[in-house]
């Protein structure tokens, strides 16, 4: 489980909080786990049914492709996932690299070290190790050839940033003393020292992956939730309501504690399930727990008490 602190953000005269009504699920970089990220899904869809509120709204933090070995399938995922609920998906550095590899094939250069040869291979190619300009440029064509239109336009459509009541969503960070609307990309994508460094308030307490962490970060100024899923196997889910800040219990530990539920929360890869039927069996946990809710307000006998317990995404306090 991770182990949050609550730190110093207390200390200020108004708690930071979202707008009433409002929980925000924050989700840190994926990196091609998808065997995690669709466990994740289902914790928000069980907490969700769980813990009702007015407006869930779902807020990735970038980098879903590179490293791990799954990336397609993240990005499956994804586009399913916004047909569903409410969400917002940034744009990491990682998908930056994707988009500019399509138009200049050189990018390759930079982008193999970066876990982009794992990503050509999550889509049918064959890299080498080392290809020369004229490889680079057939991996460019084969790549978007064998892009589907939804993850295109998926990719396409990926914000620079979010903003909710006291807090903004970014991939890497802001640059001290810019204003949120003046950042550039460059930065909002890949700052680290001048922004990690900053120990003064930004304009919004700043929630933001890129640099991974052991355990979430929180300091005054900015949350840190990147746990380096694809190294890992630690995806982080941190929950924003009101001025209340907590995450969801870890994904793996999660899934150990339902053995009856049929091997249907069981990790592994997800290659051979299209990203539809796993969001089935995801919301149908969700149904599960909404029906648990129902007995509760109806005072209903509760057979399942100790199962829904277990089911319950929220860590015990």
């Amino acid at each position: 489980m991770i182990a949050w602190k609550p730190v110093s953000l207390r200390r200020r005269r108004r708690s930071p909080s979202v707008p009433e009504g409002v929980r925000i699920y924050a989700v840190g970089d994926v990196h091609g786990r998808a065997d995690l990220l669709a466990l994740l899904l289902s914790q928000i869809e069980v907490d969700a049914a769980l813990h009702p509120v007015a407006r869930p709204i779902t807020v990735f933090l970038g980098d879903y492709i590179d490293r791990g070995p799954e990336s397609r399938q993240v990005i499956e995922l994804l586009a399913a996932w916004k047909n569903v609920r409410h969400s917002v998906f940034l744009k990491g550095n990682h998908e930056d690299f994707f988009l500019r590899f399509l138009k200049d094939a050189a990018v390759l250069q930079d982008w193999r070290y970066c876990g982009g040869l794992e990503t050509l291979v999550a889509y049918g190619l064959r890299p080498p190790i080392s290809p020369a300009a004229t490889e680079q440029a057939q991996l460019a064509r084969d790549l978007a050839g064998a892009l589907p239109e939804t993850h295109r336009a998926f990719l396409q459509a990926l914000e620079p940033f979010f903003i909710c009541g006291d807090f903004v969503f970014v991939h890497a960070g802001l640059r001290p003393l810019v204003a949120i609307e003046r950042q550039t990309e460059d930065d909002l994508l890949w700052i680290r020292d001048e922004f990690l460094l900053w120990d003064r308030p930004f304009e919004k307490i700043v929630v933001h992956g890129h640099t991974p962490v052991h355990e979430p970060d929180i300091r005054n100024n900015r949350i840190n939730i990147d746990t380096g899923a694809f190294a890992t196997g630690r995806l982080t889910c941190m929950v924003f309501e009101g001025a209340e800040i907590l995450p969801l219990v870890d994904v793996r530990l999660w899934a150990r504690g339902l053995p009856e539920w049929d091997g249907q929360c069981s990790s592994g890869p997800v290659r051979s399930r299209s990203a539809e039927a796993i969001l089935d069996a995801r919301r149908s946990l969700a149904a599960l727990a909404a029906a648990h809710v129902r007995k509760l307000k109806n005072n209903s006998v509760d057979r399942d008490g100790d199962f829904m317990g277990r089911l319950d995404p929220r860590p015990a306090i």
